[in-house]
């Protein structure tokens, strides 16, 4: 009996040390995007391959465009494309059990053809995250065009 009893204090003290590990947490969570923001602006598919979930979705401005991980990582690896910079702002992030959904801005700095001044696109995203087995997985994305400096 005290040995069920020492198991179970043992348990329920490392049960918060445990919890703050998670990838989920704020500031794993918010290092953890800005890699995958990085990872979609140099084409790293070998970082977004151990990222997304393999029932990863992203779906595109309007639905224009839905691709999966399989999609995604092939079009990146024909090169990342003519972007100058990436990076993500005004970032909130709700969480309910193991998921986690960040919503905010991503600002996308593309060359204009000729590589001599460039375009800013502002979008609107949704990113879930889902923490199995202790490691974070993209699920799915949605963005949404917002402000172009072209116009919408």
């Amino acid at each position: 009996m005290k040995k069920r009893l020492a198991i179970i204090a043992l348990g329920a003290a490392l049960a918060p040390a445990a919890q703050a590990q998670s990838c989920l947490e704020p500031d794993q969570l918010l290092a953890l995007d800005t890699r995958y923001e990085t990872a979609l602006q140099i084409g790293d598919v070998t970082l977004l391959d151990e990222l997304l979930a393999p029932e990863f979705v992203w779906v595109h401005n309007l639905a224009s465009m839905k691709e999966n991980k399989a999609q995604l990582l092939a079009r990146l690896g024909k090169g990342p494309g003519p972007m100058k910079q990436r990076r993500s702002h005004d970032i909130s992030r709700q969480r309910l059990g193991n998921t986690a959904v960040l919503q905010g801005l991503s600002s996308v700095e593309k060359w204009n053809p000729g590589g001599e001044s460039f375009r800013t696109l502002r979008y609107q995203f949704m990113r879930t995250y889902v923490e199995m087995n202790g490691v974070c997985r993209l699920l799915a994305v949605q963005t949404q065009k917002v402000w172009s400096s072209e116009g919408l």
